[in-house]
């Protein structure tokens, strides 16, 4: 959520993976456009429909499949200048998130991403200071970093404002985040912002964007992530959204690839499960520069030692038992992704 390609003048062809560009192939521009609703009571993604013509078809990121949800009441819907936002309450999941098509949170699960992508990297540092979150307009994010009693400066940047004001009024306990005086909230491109950034001024950045093809695809290329190492402190660390090991491994695979040759400390491959995410799973990259090193496997920061009174919110899914687990990855994960990543990992089993 916090960059979109229209700023980017990136090439919407370049650097998809080949099931994404495949699919995209696949379809009609005029069906390719089409906007994402709710049919007959349901919500599917990741899949759009077209009012006009009566026909279905699949997102290009996940060819082939769909979750569906049903829908008691939509609660929101309307369109920022850069994306279609909807809000609905679900009958399993509670309120659902989502910006164009593409489920990006609920409040049953909405746990599992928002503590992991938040405590996998801070309590990785010993005593963070200064962090930057790149998308996240929820807020969600911001709520789990403001556990961190170290943390004395939170930047956000995310680059859609009705994301942030529609969360406000309909997910209060994800926008609390916003509440913290620590935040400093900066509307606008990420690339922008990150270009612009001191040299070494974070100890961590956090990436909570949308799925890397069209408006995200750019945070997942090179440039990006040579912005990303020099804001960095020497010993500094980035978690980003990384996608299902299910569904692209050749994704990541090129993910750590360009990071193990941009990041000089350690690069690794965690997950969670997060039940209404496509094939149930999402993944995190996480890395750290050259510096101090970084021992993302053994939390240095333990979650259990920080001030559970200063929360607003008990912890529903991250621990440290839950940190560790994340790095644990399945053979076939292994065999695809082992030669990618640091040598601590492929030890740990």
């Amino acid at each position: 959520m916090g960059l979109k390609r229209e700023e980017t003048g990136v090439d919407a062809s370049k650097e998809l993976p080949p099931c994404c560009l495949k699919a995209m192939a696949a379809l009609p521009e005029s069906e390719s456009k089409c906007i994402n609703t709710v049919v007959t009571g349901w919500f599917s993604e990741p899949q759009s429909f077209s009012g006009e013509s009566c026909k279905y078809f699949n997102n290009p990121m996940w060819p082939g499949e769909a979750h569906s949800l049903k829908v008691e009441k939509i609660l929101f819907k309307g369109k920022s200048d850069y994306q279609e936002i909807l809000v609905f309450e679900s009958t399993s999941y509670g309120k659902v998130l989502v910006l164009d098509g593409i489920v990006q949170l609920t409040e049953k699960d909405e746990c599992a991403y928002q503590e992991m992508i938040a405590h996998l990297p801070l309590c990785s540092l010993p005593s963070p200071k200064n962090v930057l979150v790149v998308g996240g307009g929820d807020g969600g994010v911001l709520r789990e970093i403001s556990r961190h009693s170290s943390v004395e400066r939170i930047d956000i940047c995310e680059i859609d404002k009705m994301v942030i004001d529609v969360c406000e009024k309909y997910f209060p306990y994800l926008s609390l985040g916003f509440e913290d005086p620590r935040v400093s909230l900066h509307v606008g491109d990420a690339a922008k912002f990150l270009r612009e950034a001191s040299e070494g001024m974070y100890d961590a950045i956090i990436v909570d964007s949308s799925d890397p093809i069209g408006p995200a695809q750019e945070l997942v290329e090179r440039p990006f992530f040579e912005t990303i190492a020099r804001a960095l402190r020497p010993g500094g660390v980035l978690c980003t959204m990384a996608e299902s090991m299910w569904l692209h491994t050749h994704l990541i695979q090129d993910m750590l690839s360009i990071c193990r040759a941009t990041f000089k400390g350690s690069v690794h491959y965690a997950w969670t499960s997060v039940p209404t995410y496509p094939s149930g799973s999402i993944g995190f990259m996480i890395c750290s520069t050259d510096g101090p090193p970084v021992d993302f496997l053994n939390p240095v920061n333990p979650i259990e030692k920080q001030d559970a009174r200063k929360s607003q919110r008990e912890l529903k899914f991250y621990n440290t038992e839950m940190h560790k687990a994340a790095f644990a990855l399945p053979s076939f994960a292994k065999k695809e992704l082992n030669k990618f990543l640091t040598p601590q990992t492929v030890k740990v089993i």
